[in-house]
């Protein structure tokens, strides 16, 4: 019986050529999630305007974003329109989509999550309603959702994975090079999934010190109706 064996002299001269795919690896991640924030936030205040018709409409959008499997919506983006996109436009466009959906939910909950009296604070130093959102309420949903964001982030990074299926050069799909021509696919997939282990446990690094971040603002009162 073949057991497959590491070849640790092959995983360590072919780390430099790996790891010339970090950079898509890393703008990608970096890019879909930056997007992934902007439009997650915008979803968010969307689904607080009394509009029935809104709401329904993000109901459906984080509830379809949420259950389609990210490939499959890569492979509808580059395979299924009538228009071609480039491999990376279709990356970024799924990656963004499915991650504003992970992001708008994390948002909504935090949100809820605010104490009522702050909407109450706000509107009694005669806040209005963006006001509220943007300086009271929406920061103290950010320093609740560092936790699951950087979840977010990290399943993103290990996402991106999925765009060498359609010849994105990132790092999986350099480890398969490699491993096409040597026919050691084995050592190959551990070597990414070190880089990749690697890459998570920066985040992960980030994101306690963002938490760290949060408590000590929150310790000092950040917003305006804690201020005051």
């Amino acid at each position: 019986m073949y057991i497959p064996r590491l070849n640790v002299r092959l995983m360590v001269e072919s780390l430099p050529f790996v790891l010339q795919g970090l950079k898509y690896t890393l703008g990608i991640s970096m890019a879909t999630f930056i997007l992934g924030n902007l439009v997650g936030v915008f979803l968010t205040v969307l689904g607080l305007l009394p509009s029935r018709l809104l709401r329904g409409f993000i109901r459906f959008y984080l509830s379809f974003l949420r259950g389609v499997p990210a490939l499959v919506l890569l492979f509808l983006l580059y395979f299924g329109l009538p228009v071609r996109l480039s491999a990376m436009t279709a990356t970024l466009i799924c990656f963004t989509l499915t991650g504003s959906a992970f992001i708008g939910e994390i948002y909504r909950g935090a949100i809820n999550g605010v104490d009522r009296g702050q909407w109450d604070a706000a509107y009694a130093l005669g806040l209005n309603f963006p006001k509220t959102i943007r300086l009271v309420i929406l920061p103290q949903a950010l320093r609740l959702s560092v936790p699951a964001l950087g979840n977010v982030a990290m399943d993103l990074v290990k996402g991106t994975s999925l765009a060498a299926m359609i010849t994105i050069p990132d790092i999986f799909q350099k480890a398969k090079i490699i491993g096409g021509r040597t026919f050691d696919y084995m050592s190959m997939y551990v070597l990414v999934a070190l880089i990749y282990w690697g890459l998570c446990i920066l985040i992960g690094q980030l994101q306690k010190r963002l938490e760290s971040y949060f408590e000590e603002k929150s310790r000092l009162g950040s917003t305006p109706c804690q201020q005051r």
